[in-house]
């Protein structure tokens, strides 16, 4: 008796595993919706649309982008978190709401680490400090001098309060000691725009939407916020080059599916993207755009995330931000 029971027990382990395997050889079947927790027209946005095409000519299925903008990127989050785990919803998850958020608000409705299951991180680009041309400052050490002679008096624009952008303006006043009041914008547009016009000293910009404007003359760059110069512009130095040792906050973005997603069908969706980020074209246009691609595997991209968390709660700490 024992053994027949083993027996159907295998035959089922085999017959599990079969279904599954033809599941994830024949995804997708129907249209895929990508929720993107921003509005259109940004960087995130651009990084999905860029891919969504691809994907549609890869599966011969319908992409849908999903815009659903609004608290720091949580409410779109919240909305792929609570979706069917079937691989039929995506998020492209980018750094606040699935990490930095995590250290700001003592109540989410979602948990990062918990509700989903990592795919691969697509792309890493810098936030740069950046100021109008009328502002004497042709560097960062300038910038900082230029502010501990004016303490109180120069300000500086974020994409919003508790963004990575305005997480790097806050650690900047602690390490350098200098006293510049933040302005919080909603989205990159309305803050690059502000900046090029001369109504914002200078600002923390997303690399990917400041670019299209760095030959105009009407922005000036001083510094990347990341460790390493970047690529897209290697002339421009680092704020840790600038002496303040250490600086490194990133803007980058990855797909998450919802926790219990067949692991099939994530492995599928990982090797898809994974493909896409090779391409030519898809390389030249994230070149464009200031982004590097990563694509790594579900594993690396889970422990980006919980490092990520683990610095911007040191950092939080530090800082004293608080989100009202």
């Amino acid at each position: 008796m024992a053994s027949i029971v083993g027996r159907i027990a295998v035959i089922a382990l085999l017959g599990a595993a079969f279904v599954e395997g033809a599941v994830a050889q024949s995804y997708p079947v129907k249209p895929v919706r990508i929720v993107v927790p921003y509005p259109p027209g940004d960087d995130n946005d651009l990084l999905t649309r860029l891919n969504a095409q691809k994907l549609d000519e890869k599966w011969k299925q319908t992409i849908v982008v999903d815009n659903r903008g609004g608290a720091s990127g949580m409410i779109g989050a919240d909305v792929a978190a609570k979706s069917p785990a079937d691989g039929y919803t995506i998020l492209l998850c980018a750094s606040p709401e699935c990490a930095l958020n995590a250290t700001l608000y003592p109540k989410m409705s979602y948990d990062p680490t918990r509700d989903f299951s990592p795919v691969t991180q697509l792309a890493v680009s810098s936030i740069v400090l950046a100021v109008h041309p009328s502002l004497p400052a042709r560097n960062a050490r300038e910038y900082i001098a230029l502010a501990k002679k004016r303490p109180g008096e120069l300000s500086y624009s974020s994409v919003g309060a508790g963004s990575p952008h305005h997480i790097a303006g806050e650690w900047m006043k602690l390490l350098a000691g200098i006293d510049i009041t933040h302005v919080s914008y909603k989205g990159g547009g309305p803050q690059i725009v502000d900046l090029m016009g001369g109504h914002m000293h200078s600002g923390f910009v997303a690399l990917p939407v400041i670019a299209p404007y760095l030959k105009s003359g009407r922005v000036r760059v001083l510094a990347v916020t990341t460790a390493k110069r970047s690529p897209a512009i290697p002339e421009v130095p680092s704020l840790s080059e600038a002496g303040l040792t250490g600086f490194d906050v990133s803007q980058w973005y990855g797909v998450v599916v919802p926790a219990g997603t067949p692991v099939e069908i994530t492995g599928k969706l990982h090797a898809d993207f994974v493909e896409l980020l090779s391409l030519p074209d898809i390389k030249a246009r994230m070149a464009d755009l200031g982004a590097e691609p990563v694509g790594s595997t579900p594993a690396q991209f889970g422990e980006l995330i919980r490092s990520e968390i683990t610095k911007y709660r040191k950092i939080v700490k530090e800082t004293g931000i608080t989100i009202n």
